[in-house]
């Protein structure tokens, strides 16, 4: 008695399995200056910074951290500027320092620390963020809420959260102009996981 042919054999295409975002990424994607999205000496510059930590509360060293916001004036156009290359070399040398782009890369360092210098948002008061790391089999949308912007209270999002979810999405002062905000990929037991979006 002979087996039934496989499904290959019968010339049917099965889906293969999912492969993970990461950390391969880390080669090509980091650009210099990535997470600097405000110009030096801006006045009104605000500082995103936090650890982005597994589900056993560990550091992830070599996650990618996406930002994404409208510029002050609300406006989303964006603009040119964010990975410029060497007209010699063809090497990505960064920003040049001057345009608002609405747009930051950072990789996490050995300690799961990022940060991500920036202009307030206009017109919403979060930042959008987005987050590949090793173990994903898909990048992760969430959200910056600043604790001190306008709307908060408005904000259907955060309005029909949990008040203990609503907590995972908002950044906790530091000093003036310093936010702090950990992205928690699973719950550690003690700490909730940020709530993150499907946009699918």
């Amino acid at each position: 008695m002979s087996a039934a042919p496989s499904a290959s054999a019968r010339g049917e295409f099965l889906p293969t399995p999912s492969q993970t975002v990461g950390p391969f990424y880390g080669y090509a994607l980091p650009f210099a200056g990535g997470g600097d999205l405000a110009s030096a000496g801006h006045p009104d510059t605000v500082v995103l910074h936090g650890q982005v930590l597994d589900g056993a509360g560990a550091p992830v060293p070599d996650a990618l951290v996406e930002v994404w916001q409208p510029a002050p004036d609300g406006s989303r156009h964006g603009a040119p500027g964010s990975l410029r290359r060497d007209p010699v070399t063809g090497v990505v040398i960064g920003r040049h320092g001057v345009a608002f782009t609405g747009f930051g890369r950072v990789a996490t360092d050995a300690d799961g620390h990022y940060t991500v210098r920036t202009l307030p948002p206009g017109g919403v008061p979060y930042l959008a963020i987005v987050v590949f790391a090793r173990g994903l089999t898909h990048h992760l949308h969430t959200r910056a809420y600043l604790h001190d912007a306008d709307g908060l209270a408005q904000d259907q999002l955060l309005a029909g959260l949990p008040e203990a979810r609503r907590a995972t999405l908002l950044t906790t002062p530091e000093e003036t102009g310093i936010h702090r905000f950990d992205i928690r990929l699973q719950y550690d037991g003690v700490h909730e996981e940020t709530v993150f979006l499907d946009f699918g």
